[in-house]
């Protein structure tokens, strides 16, 4: 249940990423790109551990997720201490960032 959860969290995120990719493609498209790819690989692979039938493996993709939630929440702040954001449009995203984090947490633990 809470690889659902966490799952949609996840894509939420992304969703309300969106707009904020756009805005700061203009400013900086490398940074642009590398929190695109990590909200994106945070959704996937979530999927993918929900999908593997050992703890052992499901545990290994929740890890790689976390790492890439945690680098979606870094590449928001660089934007932010970098004047690229608002930071209230980060607070929110941020929010959601730390929501997916502890989400993925629990189900590593639960995982082991």
């Amino acid at each position: 249940m809470h690889q659902f959860i966490a799952y949609d969290v996840a894509l939420e995120f992304a969703h309300q990423l969106a707009p904020t990719l756009v805005a700061l493609r203009r400013k900086d498209r490398s940074l642009e790109d590398q929190l695109r790819r990590a909200a994106a690989s945070t959704v996937l692979n979530i999927a993918e551990g929900d999908g593997k039938s050992s703890l052992r493996d499901q545990a290994r993709f929740f890890e790689i997720a976390r790492g890439s939630c945690r680098e979606a929440h870094a590449a928001l702040r660089l934007a932010s201490v970098w004047g690229y954001l608002d930071d209230a449009e980060v607070a929110e995203l941020d929010a959601l960032a730390d929501r997916v984090c502890a989400l993925l947490s629990k189900l590593i633990a639960r995982a082991r």
